[in-house]
């Protein structure tokens, strides 16, 4: 992998139009905000558009591009945080001259022109924003790029938690920082939740259920979802109430996705889960993943296999 390769291109190219996942988190949107905002500070010259969905709870970021199919015509595009090319939001990436993946997932589709793939950073975000210290020579940063490069570290690693972090995690974002970043505006705009989204948080920690073994999880079905008035991104986003139970090194959130199809969010603390989502045609990192089960009758083929899972874990650490 080289980072100079990309530099190149983007050099080698007048417009460039940087691509997200379906229903983009924090991370997806925070490096692809940060990428063009970054772009567009250096190059003031050049066409820089970033395409895909509004992701609401992050959308103080910035709002996608509206492009005609003709923008394509001659440009460069950038694909980031997806892992899967049928999980980039708008398919029409493929139309650019040349197609540029950067990634932090396990490389399950090698799709694109260059895959640049660092499995060992946490977050995409973390690692435009390496792209960014390491040609700062050339490259600019502004504070629309640093508010949204901090957004995406900070919401995939659950605010430095998570054992993906490394001391060049905290390196990076001491760039920011340095910067002149007020970092606690940003953590304040995240903490906020509507009123139906608080009761809802009240409803999950009262109506969670567990398997023998300890594995958590909540089914968030559409009567649920209408009850409380919020939307579906809402909803999913509770999926971490449950990571604080002692005996659950598992948990999981179910919901009811377009043309009713029902998906996992998928967390651990303890085992390795992403094989887990892999059945289940799904896939991400060993300790946060997603599954796409189809139908509601096949959460409980995997909360099955997920209690043997947590069965095993806790056998082998008695041993």
């Amino acid at each position: 992998m080289d980072k100079q390769f990309i530099l190149d291109k983007i050099l080698e190219y007048k417009k460039i139009i940087i691509h997200m996942h379906a229903r983009p988190d924090g991370d997806c949107y925070g490096a692809g905000f940060g990428l063009k905002n970054i772009l567009k500070e250096s190059f003031p010259e050049k066409e820089v558009y970033l395409v895909g969905e509004t992701a609401d709870y992050v959308s103080f970021i910035g709002e996608p591009d509206i492009i005609p199919d003709e923008t394509y015509q001659g440009a460069l595009s950038i694909v980031v945080d997806t892992a899967t090319h049928e999980r980039v939001a708008d398919q029409r990436y493929s139309l650019g001259e040349y197609v540029i993946k950067i990634d932090h997932h396990l490389p399950v589709d090698q799709y694109g022109d260059y895959q640049y793939v660092d499995t060992s950073r946490p977050a995409t975000a973390q690692i435009i924003l390496e792209f960014y210290i390491e040609f700062s020579n050339i490259l600019k940063l502004n504070m629309a790029a640093a508010r949204a490069l901090y957004t995406g570290i900070i919401t995939d690693t659950g605010r430095f938690k998570y054992r993906s972090v490394t001391s060049d995690t905290f390196k990076a974002v001491a760039h920011l920082l340095d910067f002149g970043l007020d970092f606690t505006s940003v953590l304040s705009i995240l903490d906020v939740k509507s009123e139906n989204q608080l009761k809802l948080q009240g409803y999950v920690l009262q109506n969670f259920e567990k398997t023998s073994n300890g594995v958590a999880y909540i089914k968030m079905t559409p009567e649920i979802i209408k009850k409380y008035e919020v939307t579906l991104e809402e909803a999913t986003s509770l999926v971490n109430e449950l990571s604080v139970l002692q005996d659950c090194p598992v948990w999981m959130l179910f919901a009811e996705y377009e043309n009713n199809i029902v998906r996992a969010r998928l967390r651990s603390k303890g085992p390795a889960i992403d094989k887990l989502a892999n059945k289940y045609d799904g896939g991400g990192h060993p300790m946060a993943c997603g599954a796409n089960l189809g139908n509601w009758e096949s959460v409980e083929k995997i909360l099955i296999d997920a209690d043997l899972l947590v069965k095993e874990y806790k056998e082998n650490k008695k041993v």
